[in-house]
C-alpha cells in the first residue's frame, strides 16, 4: 500500500506543505461549497429547490484539495453529490442556485437539476444521479487525452458504494490495462445511503487496488490542506505518465443522505465525533497555526456570505425555461443531409462486411478524432474479421478491448464528450442489456440534460441475426427497445451501399447512433458506391415504386419482402416497398405519403410482432392517413417467445417469405 508522506509538492508545484496564503484561499473555497449547501437546503425546505437534494455538508476538504491541482482543461465526473466538486472546479455558484431552481440561466438552462450539473467547458463531464456511472465516463475523457497527447488529467469521484457497482471495476481495469491518466478519487463518508460500509463491503479499497495493479493512497479527507497536498504529489505524477491510481478520502457527511433523510441509521455520539473534525474548522485551526486571527477568518466568512447571497439574488432573477422549448437539446442537427446518388451500373461489386470496414477507415483516415475499440476490434479484426488491418495503420486509434461492455460504451461517453468521435463495437445486439445504462441513462440523455453542453457524437456498432440456431440470447432484434429511448439514433441497413453511407453519416452525426448489422448481411453482394458516398439518417427510401399496398422493411427482412413484391408481380399485384434504414428517428412523412397513394400498409420485420415498430407504423398511419385506407394495417414479424434453438422451432417462429406473401395477398384482398 502506498501512502502519502508528510511533505510532498505543494499545489500548482511549490516545493513544500501548504503555506498560509494558500490555505486561506483554501478556506474561502469550503466555506463558499458550505454557504451554497446551506442556503440550498432553506431553499428546498421552502420549496424553490424540486426534486431530490443530496448535499455535501462536512466533505468540503475533499472536493477543494482534489480539484486544486487541477487546470480548467482537466476533467472531472462527479456524482449525485456533486455541488463541492463543482465549485471547487470553479463553476459560478448563481448558475448552480439558477440549475437548482430550474431556470434557464442555470449552468445547464434548468435541465439537469442538482444531480447533474455539469460544465465541460470548465471540465466538469456531470454530476450523476446514477451510482458509479461517472467511473467509465471518466475513462472515456482519459482516453481522449491519451490519445491526443498532452499531460491532461482526469479525477473521478465516487462514493464508497459506488464499489459495489461493476462499472467500479470495469472502469478501473481498463484503466489499468490502458494506463489511462485517471485518478479515482473515493470519498468514504462512512454510508452508502443507509448502510455502512462495514455492511456491504467486505474487503478494502487498499485491497481492490492492488487486485487492478494500482497505487493506492490514503487520505484524510477532513484536512484541505492534507488533501491538497497528497493530490498535487498523485496529479503531477499522473501528468508525467504514472498511469492511473485510487484515493481513498476519510471524510464524513454532517447531514443525511438525502435532504428529509430521518438519519435513524447513525447515533448522536458518532455524529458529534466528526463535528469535531469539521473540515472548516481543521482549516480554520491549522490556519490559526499559521498566525491568522480570528477577525480575518471572520471577514472572509462575511464576504463569502455576500458573495453566496448575490448569487442567489441573481439566480432567482432568472426566468422559467420557456415551455416551447420543451424538446430543445435532445438532438443535434445532422451533419449529412443530402441524399447521395446511388452507384452507376459499370460500379464495381462488394460486400456488405467491404463496407463496414471501408466506411472504418475513410473515417479514421479523414478524422484524427475518430477512434474504435471493442472486444477484438483491435489485433484481432473483429470477431467477423470486419476490421483487420486497421489496427496496424493506426494501433493507439484502433483498440482491443476486455469483455466490459459498461467500460466500452461509457468510454466512448466520455471521449465523445471531451470532443472526440468514437465508434465501440458491442459483438451482439443481445449485449446492449449490460450496458444500457451507458446508452440510456447517459449518451441519450446528457445532451438534454446539459441544456445542449455535452456533446455526444459516438457511434456504437453491433450485430444481430436468428435464422442459426444461435439461441434466445444472441439472435434477438432489440430495435424497437432502442428506438423508445429520446435521444437515441438507431440504424439498421440493408444492403453494402447503404451500410456504408450510414455508417459514414452516423460516424460524422452529433448525436449518439447505434448502428445496428445483420450478420447473415455481411456475406452481401452489391454496387460499391464512391467514397465520398454518405446517406443522411432519418430518411426512409423507396427501393420499388408500386400502386396496390405500401410494404415497409429494414435489414434482412427488406431482401424477403423485395423477392415476395416480384412473385405477386407475376399475380398482378404491384407491391411499393419502402426500406425504413433508420428506426429512430422514424420517417413517418415517407410512410404515410405511400399509403396515401396505395391505401393499405403491411410492415415485416424479424422483430417479435408485439409492441414491435411496425405497431408504432401502423399507429402512425392509423392516425394521419385513416381516411386513405381501404384495407386493416398488418404486421408480420416474429412470435412473442424468446427465440428458440430447434432449428425446427426457429423455423416456425421466425418471420419468412410465405408469411409476408400471405400477409399481402390478404390486405389487398380485403
Amino acid at each position: 500500500m502506498t501512502r502519502v508522506g508528510p511533505t510532498v509538492l505543494g499545489p500548482h508545484g511549490r516545493g513544500g506543505v501548504v503555506d498560509r496564503d494558500e490555505l486561506g484561499q483554501l478556506y474561502r473555497t469550503l466555506v463558499l461549497i458550505r454557504r451554497f449547501e446551506e442556503r440550498a437546503a432553506g431553499l428546498y425546505a421552502n420549496g424553490e429547490i424540486p426534486g431530490f437534494v443530496h448535499l455535501s455538508v462536512g466533505q468540503e476538504a475533499s472536493a477543494v484539495g482534489a480539484c486544486r491541482p487541477l487546470r480548467d482543461t482537466d476533467v472531472i465526473t462527479s456524482t449525485h453529490r456533486g455541488h463541492g466538486h463543482c465549485l471547487a472546479k470553479g463553476l459560478a455558484p448563481e448558475a448552480m442556485f439558477a440549475e437548482l431552481m430550474g431556470r434557464e440561466n442555470g449552468s445547464n438552462r434548468g435541465r439537469g437539476g442538482s444531480m447533474h450539473i455539469c460544465d465541460p467547458g470548465l471540465g466538469i463531464f456531470g454530476a450523476n444521479g446514477i451510482v458509479a456511472a461517472g467511473l467509465p465516463i471518466a475513462v472515456g475523457a482519459a482516453t481522449s487525452m491519451q490519445i491526443r497527447g498532452g499531460d491532461g488529467v482526469v479525477v473521478a469521484f465516487f462514493g464508497d458504494g459506488a464499489v459495489a457497482q461493476g462499472a467500479f471495476h470495469e472502469a478501473l481495469n481498463l484503466a489499468s490495462l490502458w494506463r489511462l491518466p485517471v485518478v479515482f478519487f473515493c470519498e468514504n463518508n462512512l454510508y452508502a445511503e443507509f448502510s455502512s460500509t462495514a455492511a456491504q463491503q467486505p474487503v478494502g479499497l487498499a485491497q481492490r487496488a492492488t487486485g487492478y495493479g494500482l497505487p493506492y493512497h490514503d487520505i484524510d479527507g477532513n484536512d484541505v490542506s492534507a488533501v491538497t497536498e497528497a493530490m498535487t504529489r498523485i496529479v503531477d505524477g499522473v501528468r508525467a505518465g504514472a498511469g492511473p491510481c485510487l484515493v481513498e478520502a476519510r471524510t464524513y457527511r454532517i447531514r443525511g443522505h438525502y435532504e428529509g433523510d430521518p438519519q435513524r441509521y447513525r447515533d448522536a455520539d458518532e455524529l458529534a465525533a466528526w463535528q469535531a473534525r469539521d473540515p472548516l474548522l481543521v482549516a480554520r485551526d491549522r490556519l490559526g497555526g499559521l498566525g491568522a486571527d480570528e477577525a480575518e477568518l471572520d471577514a472572509i466568512d462575511a464576504e463569502v456570505d455576500g458573495q453566496v447571497a448575490a448569487a442567489l439574488e441573481a439566480a432567482r432573477a432568472g426566468p422559467e425555461p420557456s415551455p416551447a422549448e420543451a424538446a430543445a437539446y435532445v438532438s443535434a442537427p445532422r451533419a449529412i443531409t443530402t441524399e447521395p446518388q446511388p452507384p452507376g451500373p459499370d460500379a464495381a461489386t462488394f460486400r456488405v462486411m467491404d463496407a463496414v470496414r471501408l466506411a472504418l477507415e475513410h473515417e479514421l483516415e479523414a478524422d484524427p478524432d475518430v477512434f474504435l475499440a471493442g472486444v477484438d476490434a483491435g489485433e484481432g479484426g473483429n470477431v467477423f474479421g470486419l476490421t483487420r488491418g486497421l489496427h496496424e495503420r493506426w494501433p493507439e486509434r484502433v483498440r482491443d478491448t476486455p469483455i466490459s461492455e459498461n467500460a466500452i460504451v461509457g468510454c466512448a461517453v466520455g471521449a465523445a464528450m471531451a470532443g472526440m468521435r468514437p465508434v465501440v463495437e458491442i459483438m451482439y445486439l443481445d449485449f446492449l442489456g449490460v450496458c444500457l445504462d451507458q446508452l440510456m441513462n447517459q449518451a441519450a440523455k446528457l445532451p438534454m440534460m446539459t441544456g445542449g453542453r455535452a456533446a455526444m457524437g459516438l457511434t456504437v456498432r453491433t450485430q444481430f441475426g436468428a435464422g442459426r440456431s444461435s439461441g434466445a440470447q444472441h439472435s434477438q432484434s432489440l430495435e424497437a427497445l432502442l428506438a423508445h429511448i429520446p435521444g437515441l439514433t438507431v440504424v439498421m441497413p440493408s444492403s453494402p451501399a447503404e451500410t456504408y453511407g450510414l455508417l459514414r453519416s452516423a460516424i460524422r452525426d452529433p448525436n449518439p447512433v447505434v448502428f445496428i448489422e445483420h450478420r447473415l448481411l455481411y456475406g452481401r453482394k452489391g454496387p460499391q458506391p464512391a467514397a465520398d458516398f454518405a446517406v443522411p439518417l432519418g430518411r426512409a427510401r423507396v427501393v420499388r415504386e408500386g400502386r396496390d399496398v405500401t410494404v415497409v422493411a429494414w435489414s434482412r427482412m427488406l431482401h424477403e419482402v423485395l423477392e415476395v413484391a416480384e412473385v405477386l408481380a407475376g399475380e398482378g399485384i404491384d407491391a411499393e416497398v419502402i426500406d425504413l434504414r433508420t428506426i429512430s428517428p422514424l420517417d413517418r412523412d415517407t410512410v404515410i405519403a405511400s399509403v396515401a397513394k396505395t391505401t393499405r400498409l403491411v410492415v415485416a420485420h424479424e422483430a417479435v410482432t408485439d409492441f414491435g415498430v411496425g405497431a408504432e407504423l401502423a399507429a402512425s398511419v392509423a392516425h394521419d392517413a385513416f381516411w386513405h385506407l381501404d384495407a386493416p394495417l398488418r404486421r408480420v414479424g416474429a412470435g412473442f417467445t424468446p427465440a428458440p434453438y430447434a432449428p425446427a422451432l426457429e423455423r416456425v417462429w421466425l418471420p419468412g417469405h410465405d408469411d409476408i406473401l400471405t400477409a399481402i395477398r390478404e390486405t389487398v384482398a380485403a
